[in-house]
């Protein structure tokens, strides 16, 4: 029983090494979703000052999506929009979009990769940037999505009175989520548009 590959370059490897990889990599993946919730704990380790933490932010954002009536790909997307704080504060929306893309629906990943410059509008002219820099992505068929997506879940979302749900309670969405066939095109939905809000589902949350 191998517990290691016979190689030191990759050009060497054969089928049985790569078989013994395709096996652990199968593994590995699995365990994605739990890497994920224990990455969002970790954003208490990332840029402070606000009157919450960053993990309170990403629960209070899912929470209100939850609350909204959303769907699990938003409010999954909402509760990771910002993941990428620690590893990559300048691109964090890219970062967290692409750790979604192979999961959700595009419109979410899309949003996601958005919502940096979307958010913007609420701060730009305050810190020396284009508060309108959204306008680049005008024609966008999720521009309006990515609109809505910052208005109700992200900007709205540093109040420390607001009850948020723990995150034990989106556990299991994430870990759905993330058991998904990578690039499955019945999740992908290239092109689709589902509402943020659903005022029926709300109702019974």
């Amino acid at each position: 029983m191998m517990d290691q590959v016979k190689f030191t370059a990759m050009k060497d490897g054969d089928k049985e090494d790569y078989d013994f990889l395709a096996t652990h990599e199968e593994e590995y993946c699995k365990g994605t979703a739990d890497r994920l919730l224990g990455a969002l704990v970790s954003l208490d380790e990332s840029l402070s000052g606000y009157q919450v933490t960053r993990l309170e932010h990403s629960l209070q954002s899912a929470t209100r999506a939850w609350r909204d009536g959303a769907d699990i790909d938003w409010v999954v997307s909402a509760l990771l929009h910002d993941i990428g704080d620690i590893f990559a504060p300048h691109n964090h929306d890219e970062y967290a979009a692409t750790i979604l893309k192979p999961f959700v629906r595009e419109q979410c990943t899309w949003v996601v990769a958005a919502h940096g410059d979307f958010q913007l509008l609420y701060f730009g002219e305050h810190v020396g940037a284009d508060p309108m820099k959204r306008d680049r992505h005008k024609g966008s068929t999720y521009f309006d999505d990515c609109a809505e997506f910052c208005e109700a879940w992200d900007q709205s979302s540093f109040d420390p009175d607001y009850a948020s749900e723990p995150l034990e309670f989106f556990a299991p969405m994430v870990r759905e989520v993330f058991a998904r066939k990578p690039y499955d095109p019945e999740v992908v939905q290239a092109g689709v548009r589902v509402p943020l809000k659903d005022a029926g589902v709300a109702a019974t949350r």
